[in-house]
């Protein structure tokens, strides 16, 4: 998996910028704007969930690496701080690395470092024959 692949599509769209991806850690960056807002003016939850989303299933992949691919079975995030503007940093370590799963924890800061949200993905491996 090369970086040029997931800079596009939906990445793209929410202006995501892809900081640091390893096998052990991805940090993703984005600014806060109207259009990723839900109707009371602030970040909206599925932002978070979606980032959360991303963050895992690129270590994930990067991880499992020519073996086959990733995919996401369970995401749950917390949403702990309302943010309205400003730019978010999430940041996404594995928690087990397994033969057919993956955990992974991934925590979103604001610009004072104040957690904002949190969660987490379990994703499925699959083997490519």
């Amino acid at each position: 998996m090369s970086v040029p692949e997931m800079t596009g599509g939906f990445v793209a769209l929410l202006g995501l910028e892809l900081v640091e991806t390893t096998a052990d850690r991805v940090v993703i960056r984005w600014r806060v704007r109207p259009e990723l807002h839900q109707p009371y003016g602030i970040q909206h939850g599925g932002v978070y969930c979606a980032v959360v989303e991303t963050a895992a299933s690129i270590g994930a992949g990067f991880w499992w690496g020519d073996r086959g691919t990733v995919v996401g079975v369970a995401n749950q995030t917390d949403f702990l701080r309302a943010v309205r503007d400003g730019e978010l940093t999430a940041t996404g370590t594995p928690v087990h690395r397994g033969r057919s799963q993956q955990l992974w924890q991934v925590e979103i800061v604001d610009d004072a470092a104040r957690l904002v949200a949190r969660g987490q993905v379990r994703l499925q491996n699959l083997v490519t024959p």
